[in-house]
């Protein structure tokens, strides 16, 4: 079983220096690594093309985000098994070895997600995949070692595999021939949220997604694109509306209604915390779900929606009033 470890780049040259030899030196040489450079306009891929020969460049002529950035590089990929990392991850020793094991043992599961820490906290859980993701009825994401912006020091709570809801997209392990089967990740996404309509559109289709604690990755976290920045905020609006209409088994109108109520109260905590560049992306996220509808709920008639989505009712809830 051979492993591609493929890296999606845009203008990172700074990120590439400081993370990509982690990955030359933790990486066996049998497997390949890739850099799909998406229309690239500093010296990312020079400077590769200068310091590291082993890894194979894709160049694309513009930057077509991350969804569709890599559904085109991955077109002239055939490795068994797909690594998607970002170019802001720092791998550690044997960090391929015990996935690959579990894809061999485990024919069902398509999906594994590492241990992810944060980068600059080396002792705390990742923010962005910590120890595996789920969501609440309104897709709200949270994971095991991070729940709102509450994040858990790494006490080895979570150190058993385990079955999650989805696998960040920072750190993500894939069967190439079931990505590609399934139409890889949606390019109406853009960027956040695919990984996670990916991984319910394969358990929809009766497949596993699985966390993998033996495996350890640290993550510079927004460092791509800022927590604090309007247009991360609009994306995650927007594509998890996106997500639990094309993919939930619930009534949809009910669940949309009950949504923009909380997504309301959201707003409005967010419009008081970081300002009204903020606020004002939610509402331009709403504004671009309405203009797509229609395409989604074709998309929700035409496929699968076998599963219950989640176990919570409410993350933020949880988290507000029960403190959890």
């Amino acid at each position: 079983m051979n492993l591609g470890v493929v890296i999606l780049n845009w203008n990172g040259e700074n990120l590439i220096k400081k993370f990509l030899p982690s990955v030359i030196k933790h990486t066996p040489v049998i497997h390949n690594i890739y850099l799909i450079d998406n229309g690239s306009t500093d010296d990312s891929v020079e400077f590769i093309r200068s310091n590291f020969n082993r890894v194979k460049i894709i160049k694309l002529d513009k930057n077509h985000g991350f969804a569709k950035g890599y559904n085109i590089g991955l077109k002239k990929i055939e490795d068994d098994i797909l690594c998607f990392l970002n170019n802001d991850v720092e791998v550690t020793e044997n960090w391929t070895e015990e996935i690959l094991k579990q894809f061999v043992a485990e024919p069902n599961t398509v999906v594994i997600q590492p241990k992810m820490r944060d980068y600059y906290n080396k002792s705390n859980f990742d923010y962005a995949g910590a120890a595996g993701g789920f969501l609440d009825k309104y897709g709200y994401p949270y994971c095991n070692g991070r729940i709102y912006n509450k994040v858990e020091v790494d006490n080895n709570q979570y150190d058993k595999k385990r079955e999650i809801f989805w696998a960040c997209g920072a750190c993500f392990f894939v069967r190439n021939v079931v990505f590609k089967k399934y139409g890889g990740f949606d390019e109406i996404f853009w960027a956040h949220f695919e990984e996670i309509d990916l991984c319910w559109r394969l358990q929809n289709q009766g497949y596993k997604i699985s966390y993998n604690p033996y495996s350890i990755v640290y993550h510079a976290n927004a460092a791509s694109l800022n927590q604090n920045h309007p247009r991360k905020t609009y994306l995650n609006y927007r594509n998890m509306l996106f997500t639990i209409t094309k993919n939930s088994k619930n009534n949809l109108f009910f669940l949309l209604i009950e949504k923009l109520f909380l997504d309301i109260i959201t707003a409005i905590y967010i419009l008081f915390d970081k300002g009204i560049m903020h606020f004002t992306a939610i509402i331009k996220a709403y504004l671009s779900f309405y203009k797509h509808i229609n395409l989604l709920i074709k998309f929700r008639k035409n496929n699968k929606r076998e599963i219950k989505h989640y176990k919570i009712r409410s993350i933020i809830c949880e988290y507000l009033f029960y403190k959890r």
